[in-house]
């Protein structure tokens, strides 16, 4: 799949068609209620985290909520530096300010700062998760043009899959037949005058198969922000296997009939370490009955991964489990609760990306961006490490003791560090004997040192890596000046 958000300079042609089968008024109250929405933007680079990339031009699309909000995808304005916004039949555009974000599940909303904005406006309502088969229209402002688009589709699916835009998160999404173009990011989908939903990504194979966000997650996310900040939503944080395996079913003891899924693993710091255990048989969560492949019948329409549930509640709330474990049914609960853990496995906007450099090589706390630019430079080599460090760092408990690896993973070629690339793409694990666990441990430990050398030790490997502080503090300064990081 891919996101939605679009370069101004590309060409895209959509189709039109009447809003409404019904009176005229109906298609004033969409129009009136839908924004068209441009944004320069500017990345930050991972790889090069001195620098950034040239500003972009783009488009998306939103409408207007209530209480003066406009709602869009979060990575409509993702990196954003300046955002307008504009009407139908406006001829300025309106400044606004970015209000929340919610990168986990690709939603924002905004607030245009001149009252003017919304003189003549309306607001759009929150309708419920549309039926198989029925039909919708999909409203925004696709590239290729200055005037609202509309397109009529049939929804498809519904299931849990993941958000792009953090490559990470999974959550409901709708599918529709309908023709989402880049630039309608953001833009409602209509049932019965209300919004069903939000576009917000494209199948990447196939013809006319868009993804909407349901209006479950959109509650959600408006619930969340209710106190002023938007805290994210919670992790359950197990691994599960299908039960449909017979001789597994008897080996373990499940009794004939029993559904339910295998728990194969119990993550640290998750909502569940501590409750579950690893061979417990889930039976149900709430009340719900979950089918072997780990499913729940969500409506009439569609069955969906029992984790669901999950995504429907805030820290704190209770999540409740009936456990087949050692021969017996017994009731399980406890309180969801989010898991900064899996941060540093989200796709990262907003905000520069932090280094440290000595003797000119670049060390940073891994992240999924610096494995993607990382991946992208094609100096890869030794990195098995790396990649194993990224994929198991929560799976193997290490998060329980270290806020994150600092890893090597860059130099800028200078005689001082002529005989450093054995080292490249390794986890570091200590300086002069003082472990490091965080980014902030390396910066302190090099600042605060004041022997004659520095002894950096990476993991697994037995031979450190010795530079002389002084010399390496020295040839700092003039990389910084060949390297362009003044």
């Amino acid at each position: 799949m891919q996101i939605l958000k679009s370069g101004l300079i590309v060409l895209v042609f959509s189709l039109h068609f009447p809003l409404f089968s019904e009176e005229k008024s109906d298609f004033d109250h969409v129009r009136k209620a839908v924004v068209q929405i441009k944004v320069y933007s500017q990345a930050f680079s991972a790889f090069t985290p001195w620098a950034t990339d040239g500003v972009r031009a783009s488009s998306g699309t939103g409408f207007l909520i209530g209480n003066k909000r406009i709602l869009t995808n979060a990575h409509v304005i993702s990196n954003a530096k300046y955002v307008q916004v504009q009407r139908y039949n406006q001829t300025e555009w309106y400044r606004v300010k970015i209000l929340h974000v919610a990168h986990d599940c690709d939603l924002a909303v905004l607030e245009a700062e001149d009252p003017e904005f919304y003189k003549d406006s309306t607001d759009l309502s929150l309708g419920e998760i549309p039926e198989l088969n029925s039909s919708l229209i999909v409203v925004g402002y696709p590239i290729g043009g200055n005037k609202v688009s509309v397109t009529r589709g049939i929804v498809s699916r519904k299931e849990q899959s993941k958000y792009e835009h953090s490559s990470v998160d999974s959550h409901l999404v709708l599918q529709v037949d309908a023709a989402i173009n880049p630039g309608n990011s953001g833009g409602p989908a209509i049932q019965n005058n209300k919004v069903v939903g939000v576009a917000f990504q494209v199948a990447t194979k196939g013809e006319n198969i868009g993804y909407l966000i349901p209006t479950k997650v959109i509650r959600h996310f408006l619930k969340d922000i209710e106190d002023g900040k938007y805290d994210g939503y919670v992790e359950l944080g197990i691994g599960t296997f299908n039960s449909f395996n017979t001789s597994l079913r008897k080996a373990k003891g499940i009794p004939e009939g029993l559904e339910g899924v295998f728990v194969t693993r119990i993550l640290p710091n998750g909502s569940a370490d501590g409750y579950l255990k690893e061979g417990d048989y889930l039976t149900e969560i709430d009340g719900l009955s979950i089918g072997r492949n780990g499913t729940i019948t969500l409506d009439k329409d569609a069955r969906v991964d029992f984790t669901e549930t999950v995504d429907d509640k805030y820290s704190g709330e209770p999540i409740r489990f009936k456990v087949f474990r050692n021969g017996k049914l017994i009731d399980v609960e406890f309180k969801a609760k989010r898991m900064p853990d899996f941060d540093f496995m989200r796709n990262r906007y907003d905000n520069p990306f932090d280094y440290s450099m000595i003797g000119g090589l670049l060390f940073q706390e891994m992240t999924r961006d610096l494995l993607g630019a990382w991946s992208r430079s094609g100096s890869t080599s030794g990195g098995s490490q790396f990649l194993y460090r990224y994929d198991y760092f929560i799976e193997d408990g290490i998060g329980r003791t270290k806020k994150a690896d600092v890893v090597l993973y860059r130099k800028l070629a200078h005689p001082v560090n002529s005989s450093s690339d054995y080292f490249l793409n390794l986890v570091l694990e200590s300086v002069n004997g003082e472990p490091i666990n965080s980014l902030t441990d390396l910066k302190r430990i090099i600042g605060e040192s004041k022997s004659k050398f520095l002894k950096l030790k990476f993991l697994n490997i037995d031979l450190p890596l010795i530079l002389d502080r002084e010399e390496a503090q020295k040839a700092d300064s003039q990389i910084k000046s060949t390297y362009g990081l003044e």
